[in-house]
């Protein structure tokens, strides 16, 4: 099974874009982050076209996720727990069977958290706080896992063309990253690092001085496994030629494949 993550910045302007990936990827499962739109307003039937089932979570002009699979998708669940006031799209669940087993696959956005010392970057942290919780009890099915998306988390300096430039950002929080370890630590492993610690691998590059043409980019799009999934691995890709396509996403995405036979 392979499964994507991408943060799309607005699926209104990039159909074009996601028809181009999948036809040229040929994955069977996709994780959109950012689709600045509600739900009615999702390309359905076009995506639907291309072969995938659609379940979406999506908000007016921010955020939105949704999960697109060429099987069904079962045990959906819109939201993340913790805090029923929470109205931000960002978490979306879902549970897609197969002839050897089910996979349960996330696609999360998760919150910025600029500027530092501010309520956006104390939701955040309790954000993560909150996925933290939920991924812990998620883990008590003991079935294969994958929690895929934009973390908005740099994870190490390597994983920065230009570390000091992201000191003062929320990304590079020394409280951003201790909650990201403590999610990994519950028993996750980052996929991308598990197949390759080369540095110069990113999935984000800003729009502004050419960061992509001078790979400044960084690395914040992540898929973390459960154990369970981990024992099924078999690659990582990042699609950076996707950034340079005409009118561009900031992200490109990240994919895994899982062998389930």
């Amino acid at each position: 099974m392979r499964i994507a993550t991408w943060n799309v910045n607005s699926i209104k302007q990039r159909p074009e874009h996601l028809a181009t990936f999948v036809k040229s990827a040929d994955p069977d499962v996709v994780c959109l982050q950012e689709l600045k739109c509600v739900d009615e307003a999702f390309p359905r039937a076009e995506v639907e076209a291309l072969g995938y089932n659609v379940v979406t979570h999506g908000q007016k002009a921010y955020n939105g996720v949704a999960i697109l699979s060429k099987r069904p998708l079962e045990d959906v669940r819109r939201g993340l727990p913790g805090d029923e006031s929470d109205e931000q799209a960002r978490y979306l669940e879902g549970v897609i069977s197969t002839s050897t087993g089910a996979v349960r696959v996330a696609s999360i956005y998760l919150p910025n958290g600029n500027p530092i010392g501010t309520p956006k970057f104390d939701y955040k942290l309790a954000w993560m706080d909150r996925l933290r919780a939920h991924a812990r009890s998620l883990l008590a099915l003991e079935e294969p896992l994958v929690l895929c998306g934009d973390y908005n988390v740099i994870p190490e300096p390597e994983d920065a063309n230009d570390p000091a430039a992201w000191t003062n950002d929320a990304l590079f929080q020394p409280e951003s990253r201790a909650k990201f370890r403590e999610l990994l630590n519950l028993g996750f492993i980052d996929a991308v690092r598990a197949c390759n610690d080369q540095p110069g691998l990113y999935s984000f590059w800003d729009y502004q001085a050419g960061a992509f043409q001078r790979n400044n980019g960084i690395r914040i799009d992540h898929l973390l496994l459960s154990a369970q999934a981990q024992d099924r691995l078999r690659t990582t890709s990042i699609r950076k030629e996707v950034r340079g396509w005409d009118k561009p996403s900031d992200h490109v995405p990240v994919m895994v494949d899982l062998d389930l036979d």
